[in-house]
């Protein structure tokens, strides 16, 4: 369980598959130059950093990330924190134990404990909310043309623009049907979504003095969210090209063998 932070609060997000996929057409999207993208690409420390925050003070009031470990925040290549840190981070939840429950020789144990940096980031607070351990891979911002996928070889999938798209799309219209409340999105498949407004600009105050603006806040909450889908994209990067190094010197070996076994024989006429 997760501590009431004093903070904005999501209400639900309501991404269907389907409508994420009709998102890619209908809904507009812009492509956004992340330092990740690319074959050579890198996360951005600061920004994952700046990510976390955004996440922590906004986000997690009732989104989770109940599959990233929360020791990942020190490891290189993520936001890199120092283990003090982390620790200090993790001490801020706290989680009931179902071992906290049972009682031996009648001795009562605290009900709720801290996390540690090997506990997993708290699950949802809001029934509604969906997780977003995930969210920048099971997203795509980026579709066709006529379903043939061509703008996702060029962009990529755009998960990340989707998350920057949802988070910037709103026009600040409502309207309520059945007793739920709907908000304006332009990004939004339909135009409308039941999750309020979550960023309105300058809602954190960064560390590094970097703009706090509503488009810059997203992006950085969407490249930290892509790293907590993928943690490992630089390590799969970097097999990637050593694989794709180790084939040409392979293929060029075998042209060079084949030529040196074959050359004796060229231009030669065997009698069938």
């Amino acid at each position: 369980m997760m501590k009431k932070l004093t903070l904005s609060a999501l209400t639900a997000l309501g991404l269907s598959a389907s409508a994420a996929m009709a998102a890619g057409d209908a809904a507009h999207i812009h492509d956004v130059d992340f330092s990740f993208e690319g074959p050579f690409g890198t996360y951005d420390q600061m920004q994952l950093q700046r990510g976390l925050q955004v996440y922590t003070e906004v986000c997690a009031a009732c989104h989770g990330l109940k599959f990233v470990p929360i020791r990942t925040l020190a490891d290189e290549g993520g936001p890199q924190l120092p283990e003090d840190q982390v620790r200090a981070f993790a001490e801020q939840f706290t989680v009931m134990d179902e071992a906290s429950n049972m009682h031996l020789y009648d001795a009562v144990e605290d009900e709720f404990r801290a996390l540690t940096p090997n506990d997993h980031f708290p699950a949802n607070e809001s029934q509604n909310a969906p997780d977003l351990s995930l969210m920048a891979k099971s997203r795509a911002a980026f579709h066709g043309p006529a379903g043939t996928g061509i703008n996702q070889f060029l962009k990529g999938i755009g998960g990340p623009e989707y998350i920057v798209g949802i988070l910037t799309g709103y026009t600040g219209e409502e309207k309520v049907e059945a007793g739920t409340t709907y908000y304006e999105n332009t990004a939004f498949s339909g135009g409308w979504i039941a999750m309020a407004p979550p960023l309105y600009g300058e809602d954190v105050e960064f560390a590094d003095g970097h703009s706090n603006e509503l488009h810059h806040e997203a992006e950085d909450v969407a490249a930290f969210l892509m790293w907590a889908a993928e943690p490992k994209m630089m390590d799969r990067k970097h097999a990637g090209f050593l694989a794709v190094v180790f084939l040409v010197v392979l293929t060029s070996l075998l042209y060079l063998t084949n030529k040196k076994l074959w050359a004796p024989h060229k231009g030669k006429k065997f009698d069938l």
